[in-house]
């Protein structure tokens, strides 16, 4: 007899999800439905959500509620964030949001494999929990805070191991702006492969 295959999960543990404007990143400046999954054990000292990370602080939100949410902007881009998104099964979220003509982008330690077809996958990894391999394939983006002077190098380990297409992103960590930012650009001017991403959605005083 065979064994009745596992329904896939129709609610998450969810933060906030808002619209906004993308503020980081490749698609910085784009207009963007941010849904927020609560949950995370990465870690990161310099975590500006670190409310996220318990994720039994967060309600259970249904796929019909998102969905309802996401329709009622006029915005095609849907951005998965945490927390840590890929620590859930996304499948039915994804396939519904594209049933509505949405992409999907999903920002990611790249610590856990992906369940679900994003169209987008930004890995920023983190120092604090190791990447699953396949993070490295799956991105289209690499997105490397820096927060201290060693982490140049480091993220020089982690371009030399994504797919040749991947966009690759230097960001200074927020408190350290002023300390690094003079720093990164003259890194990038010398290492033209990089690119800048700053939170501009900061700047902007928006979510």
């Amino acid at each position: 007899m065979e064994k009745a295959k596992k329904e896939k999960p129709k609610s998450w543990p969810v933060m906030e999800s808002f619209y906004t404007i993308q503020g980081e990143g490749y698609y910085s400046g784009r207009a963007a439905y941010f849904i927020r999954f609560g949950g995370c054990d990465v870690g990161c000292v310099w975590c500006d959500v670190k409310d996220s990370w318990d994720k039994e602080k967060h309600p259970e939100v249904h796929l019909d509620t998102l969905i309802s949410a996401v329709e009622a902007t006029p915005t095609n881009f849907v951005v998965l964030t945490g927390g840590e998104p890929a620590m859930y099964d996304l499948t039915t979220l994804v396939d519904e949001l594209k049933k509505q003509g949405k992409e999907i982008a999903i920002e990611t330690s790249g610590c856990y494999p992906l369940i679900g077809n994003v169209d987008w996958y930004c890995f920023s990894p983190k120092k604090f929990k190791a990447p699953d391999e396949e993070a490295y394939d799956l991105a289209d983006e690499l997105k490397v805070v820096i927060f201290n002077k060693s982490d140049f190098e480091w993220a020089e380990t982690h371009a030399e191991r994504v797919n040749q297409g991947c966009e690759l992103f230097l960001q200074p960590e927020w408190s350290k702006q002023e300390q690094f930012l003079p720093e990164i650009i003259e890194y990038v001017k010398k290492n033209p492969k990089w690119r800048i991403s700053q939170q501009t959605h900061k700047f902007m005083n928006i979510p």
